[in-house]
């Protein structure tokens, strides 16, 4: 009696293993996979990249095999938490708010970089990027090439509209970049200056970014009229 309830009980199992749908077992993986990099990211951004993988693995609460499992290797977590902590945070709409020329220039200026200063203005986002920066060289290089085609380029083209600029010469390209690196700069800093320096920045973020962002636009006339006579 016991031996055949012992065979109908195996049965089960066996039948219930069989009968559990193959993505309930990947959606665990991925939920796995998915708590190693929320752990990374805060690791990396409090120490940076420095870490050994099994120092990386015991922080994280994992046993070094397992985390090799997901990762081959560190740099493909860093590449990971890269790719969670930057490219999947960049909004496509944002070139479409800078082109919209059915809104004032200013308009359109303003809504973009209080949107992306609500993404970046982040401990997490500031300090690895630093980090990588320091340590990680050309790890930074996808996200700045993205960022000056699609975002620099884009304003700088419907400023040379506003205003009623000509084309720019190689020199003169160079030059237009540096002047929206200041505006992208200033904003950037003030995470720095909070998550880097420790010090008190202001609380009305998009308040801030207003003044930097007309302070901008009140000067780019003139200096982009000087660009075309150096």
């Amino acid at each position: 009696m016991s031996s055949s309830i012992e065979k109908k009980t195996r049965a089960k199992q066996a039948a219930g293993a069989a009968a559990a749908p193959e993505g309930t077992r990947r959606l665990a993986r991925e939920d796995r996979e998915q708590l190693i990099v929320q752990k990374a990211i805060k690791y990396f951004a409090t120490y940076g990249f420095g870490a050994s993988t099994r120092d990386l693995a015991k922080e994280i609460g994992v046993s070094q095999p397992l985390l090799y499992r997901y990762f081959p290797n560190k740099e493909a977590l860093a590449d990971r938490v890269f790719q969670e902590v930057y490219l999947s945070r960049w909004n496509p709409d944002w070139e479409d708010i800078l082109r919209d020329r059915a809104r004032p220039l200013a308009d359109r200026l303003l809504e973009f970089y209080q949107q992306y200063g609500r993404v970046i203005l982040k401990s997490d986002w500031i300090r690895i990027f630093i980090f990588a920066g320091l340590t990680r060289e050309g790890i930074n290089n996808r996200y700045l090439a993205r960022l000056r085609e699609r975002i620099f380029d884009v304003i700088l083209a419907e400023l040379r509209r506003q205003y009623k600029i000509a084309d720019p010469t190689p020199q003169q390209y160079e030059d237009e970049i540096e002047f929206i690196w200041g505006l992208h700069a200033a904003i950037f800093y003030v995470g720095v200056r909070k998550w880097v320096y420790g010090l008190q920045v202001p609380k009305d973020l998009d308040r801030l970014i207003d003044q930097h962002v007309h302070a901008f636009l009140d000067s780019a006339p003139a200096v982009l009229k000087r660009i075309r006579k150096a």
